[in-house]
């Protein structure tokens, strides 16, 4: 990937977010390169940014002194690293962002923790991140921050640069104000979003509790998706279901080496097996234990033999050095080890679980090979994995069980949907995957492909960057 260094001219388009889209590669001889970073973020905004000398700022991973901070252009994009020291790591990142924000966004599937030194470093981070971008962004730009590590940065943006036109999206759902309101910092984060000319959720459920929050938490009049400031700007407040680059996905599907190795899979497992499939990062929000509990009980009680059936279980490496995520993986391993000591038979386990991360490739070639996804989070803004997976089913066969409350729910209504939390409902909506005909199958999967086609990551970009630009002219 080229990489260039120069002073980089003001960006007109300008993409706020807690990680660069390249991951830093430290060589053997001590050398550093930039890979970039698989996902459909970039990969949709890349030409519009292109288009208008757009820069992306955030954290290049790392910690403490780093000589590669200054900015430099990668591939035609410009990058733009905001540093983090050890303990800001620890305080901003591990601690307020994900042992504060994230469970309580996530309807407390854990217990949130309430630090005043970890709010005091999300305070220090987000102004960095505001300094960056406010010396970045030419005259009248347009700044879009991401997600809920930035929530402070739109209002710390607008003190520094009033002229911005400025967007922020929420990546995971955003909680009724009876869990919010639990968060001694409630106010400071709303204004802190209210910086913003136009707040994007994935969900139209939680942009109204967002606007019913700053109703009652900070007084402002609001109407429908709209907040009337003291200033006399309109905040509005709408849902963007974000989407995956189907194309990426079809093409992968449909190459040679994913279809060669998608037969592997099978023949691995057994070709005659059908294949119960879950992938997930190793979190307590996805749900894993319970889908896991529920698919033995089913083989425990005779209904799936494993002769006939296998559940291949990929489960991403995540934030392992906080306790309560060792803690969930140890109960999942003993899980599974109890499992498939029961159940298994000599080269035919009832879960195959794999505790790692795995190329797009592969992912790609697990999709077309499974026969039922099982994507059953107690809670999630979006769930691109139950996307995913519906582009890559080329021939329109298989079946998706979803959670009903992962946002894709609301958008791949044919999914057999569940409770995560209702085993014995889960239960029987897999044995309903598990016998559906083929008929049934294409029927409900012709369906999703054609939502998941028609409502793309480029769309997603787009309508925002629209909504954002207003009736102005603005970004290209």
């Amino acid at each position: 990937m080229s990489r260039s260094r120069r002073k980089l001219p003001p960006a007109d388009l300008v993409v706020v977010a807690n990680r660069l889209p390249v991951d830093k590669v430290v060589e053997d001889d001590g050398s550093v390169s930039f890979r970039r970073s698989p996902g459909g973020l970039v990969s949709a905004l890349m030409p519009v940014m292109k288009a208008n000398e757009g820069a992306w700022i955030g954290w290049p991973g790392g910690t403490g002194d780093d000589d590669q901070l200054d900015p430099f252009v990668d591939d035609g994009l410009q990058l733009v690293p905001v540093s983090l020291t050890e303990d800001e790591y620890a305080e901003f990142y591990e601690g307020f962002s994900n042992a504060t924000l994230w469970p309580l966004y996530h309807d407390l599937v854990a217990k949130p923790e309430f630090h005043r030194e970890w709010w005091e470093s999300y305070v220090r981070v987000n102004r960095r991140f505001a300094e960056r971008a406010a010396g970045v962004a030419a005259e009248n730009a347009v700044v879009w921050v991401q997600d809920y590590q930035l929530q402070l940065v739109p209002q710390m943006l607008r003190e520094l640069r009033p002229d911005l036109r400025i967007g922020f999206y929420l990546h995971i759902p955003f909680p009724p104000g009876e869990l919010f309101s639990q968060l001694p910092w409630r106010r400071q984060l709303l204004e802190g979003l209210l910086g913003a000319d136009l707040v994007g959720f994935q969900r139209p459920g939680a942009a109204q509790n967002f606007v019913r929050l700053v109703r009652q938490r900070v007084g402002h009049r609001t109407q429908r998706d709209q907040v009337f400031m003291p200033d006399g700007r309109t905040v509005t407040a709408k849902a963007f279901p974000i989407s995956i680059d189907v194309e990426v996905f079809d093409t992968l599907a449909r190459s040679e080496g994913v279809e060669r190795r998608a037969a592997e899979i099978r023949s691995a497992v057994g070709d005659n097996r059908t294949i119960f499939l879950g992938v997930d990062r190793l979190d307590y929000t996805k749900g894993i234990y319970a889908r896991l509990r529920a698919f033995s009980e089913l083989v425990a009680e005779g209904e799936l033999r494993v002769e006939d059936c296998v559940f291949v279980q990929v489960a991403t490496p995540s934030r392992e050095r906080v306790e309560q995520y060792r803690l969930m993986r140890d109960d999942i391993d003993r899980l599974v080890g109890r499992v498939n000591g029961d159940h298994a038979l000599i080269g035919r386990p009832a879960i195959s679980y794999l505790h790692s991360s795995y190329p797009q490739e592969e992912m790609a070639a697990l999709y077309r090979a499974c026969d039922i996804m099982v994507v059953t989070p107690f809670r999630d803004g979006m769930n691109l994995v139950a996307k995913e997976y519906v582009a890559c089913r080329l021939d329109e066969t298989g079946s998706l069980v979803l959670s009903e409350f992962a946002g894709a729910a609301a958008e791949l209504r044919q999914a057999y949907l569940v409770n995560p939390y209702d085993i014995d409902g889960m239960k029987a909506q897999m044995l309903a995957a598990y016998h559906a005909d083929e008929r049934e199958q294409r029927r409900r999967m012709r369906a999703m492909r054609k939502t998941v086609a028609e409502h793309d990551v480029a769309r997603w970009a787009s309508s925002f960057l629209s909504a954002l630009d207003g009736p102005e002219d603005g970004v290209a």
